[in-house]
């Protein structure tokens, strides 16, 4: 995230999780005329892990994300962190899961992860690949077969690749059948404000 973000997110973390969901974490995205700014919410971690086995843990709700955009929206009025104009989204991490923390890293081992660096490292700005683990400040993936450590520091952006095969959306590998998807797109919940 940027310096922007980070302090953005900050100021409302406190008032997200009043609202019983925590703020993964902001993208905020400055352009002539108007920002974009957009807060990912989860339910919280702890609640999910404590979701009993053999049930469904509890999702965030349009009705979530709607809550927080107003509680927020009052917020931001009140503390005019952006000057200008700008969008407010409120958006639950979807499948395409953004990673934003170290821990995210740590907590999504074993999937697999588009990242795009800030600078080069060892030849590469872009990399995707099954995320090893985090070791000390660095997140370790398996690109192309081979382990690649890059500092977490060193990482702009990053997000979960689904497996779109597992998820019935497309015929897996080495299946005959090919085509459309055998499901409906995904929706993803917004909620969007512009001031």
């Amino acid at each position: 995230m940027t310096d922007k973000a980070t302090q953005i997110a900050e100021m409302l973390a406190p008032t997200i999780a009043s609202l019983g969901v925590e703020l993964l974490g902001i993208e905020y995205l400055p352009a002539p005329g108007s920002a974009t700014l957009r807060l990912y919410i989860d339910v919280p971690t702890a609640e999910l892990d404590a979701t009993p086995e053999g049930q469904e843990p509890r999702s965030v709700t349009i009705e979530d994300c709607e809550a927080v955009s107003r509680e927020v929206s009052a917020q931001l009025d009140v503390e005019d962190p952006i000057s200008g104009n700008y969008n407010l989204e409120v958006s639950s991490p979807g499948i395409d899961r953004p990673l934003f923390t170290i821990e995210h890293y740590r907590r999504f081992a074993g999937e697999i992860a588009k990242v795009g660096l800030k600078l080069p490292h060892e030849g590469r700005r872009r990399l995707q690949g099954e995320i090893l683990g985090v070791e000390g400040e660095q997140v370790a993936f398996a690109v192309d077969g081979v382990r690649f450590a890059v500092p977490f520091s060193n990482i702009d952006k990053g997000r979960i690749v689904p497996d779109w095969a597992a998820l019935g959306f497309a015929p897996s590998k080495g299946s005959p059948s090919r085509g459309k998807p055998t499901k409906d797109k995904a929706s993803k919940q917004d909620a969007s404000k512009k001031k």
